[in-house]
């Protein structure tokens, strides 16, 4: 349609320009937008919801034929959301999302900060964690796969430090990355527990005195490399038959040195 020729318009009709054809014969494989920050609630597998705000971004694929895509409907699919998200509703949106762009593929991104309530070991004094999230859903109207990352920071206390001194060994925070696609949707809260599991020792928000020495000498009896600890994690996720494929990374923060250990394990699958 040529965009000037009005007299093909209804009277009070607008110019779609989006819809209008492309000379170029150009594909592009994602537009939309990103960096929406929007309120939202996730719900967890017992079925509680926890609010967050979410790092929104959304895309489609464009045909070579085809000048745009309508970018207000992305941001009229994240201010409609009224239902908490989990991997089902995120799913759901994403063939709602391709649905209302016409689109042959898309794909979902959303980045938030996920507060569990953990009561600490000893005294059992209860404060928030918080932990990163990233989900994406990505593919076509009748094959999009979803991937769960999850930050989760533990301590990890060296081996070899322990080994060699009188007394005494350095410890640090460290940040294990966690990337799952499973055959099913997994609890996040599940999936964190697991993973703090494998640390020298897990983090709380808030400790008393009785919970700081139960911390010390935990990390102290519980050693780990960089390596043992990504091992560990990886060996996990191993058992776990929903999960189809995983990338894990450490990354350990030195208190001895000006820089960090990294490891990481990605499944064969």
């Amino acid at each position: 349609m040529n965009i000037h020729d009005s007299q093909l318009l209804m009277p009070g009709q607008m110019i779609d320009v989006q819809g209008s054809a492309d000379l170029r014969q150009i594909a592009i494989e994602r537009v939309g937008v990103k960096g929406v920050r929007a309120p939202m609630r996730w719900r967890l597998g017992d079925g509680t919801e926890q609010p967050s705000v979410g790092l929104f971004a959304m895309d489609v694929a464009l045909p070579a034929d085809r000048k745009g895509t309508h970018m207000s409907r992305f941001m009229a699919l994240i201010g409609e959301q009224a239902a908490a998200l989990d991997m089902s509703q995120l799913i759901a949106l994403h063939r709602e999302m391709v649905t209302l762009l016409d689109a042959r593929r898309g794909r979902i991104e959303i980045a938030f900060p996920l507060f569990l309530r953990k009561a600490a070991p000893v005294s059992g004094i209860e404060s928030l964690m918080d932990y990163q999230v990233t989900v994406v859903v990505d593919g076509t109207i009748d094959h999009a796969v979803a991937d769960l990352t999850v930050l989760v920071p533990v301590t990890s206390l060296c081996p070899c430090s322990k080994t060699i001194s009188d007394y005494g060994a350095h410890n640090q925070r460290s940040h294990v990355t966690v990337t799952v696609r499973s055959s099913e949707p997994l609890s996040l809260e599940a999936l964190i527990a697991t993973i703090e599991a494998q640390g020298s020792c897990e983090l709380w928000g808030l400790l008393k005195r009785v919970d700081e020495k139960y911390v010390t000498e935990r990390a102290y009896d519980n050693p780990k490399f960089v390596e043992d600890l990504v091992r560990d994690v990886a060996a996990r996720l191993n058992e776990d038959k929903r999960i189809q494929r995983y990338v894990v990374e450490v990354e350990n923060f030195e208190s001895i040195h000006n820089h960090s250990a990294w490891a990481r394990i990605e499944s064969d699958a």
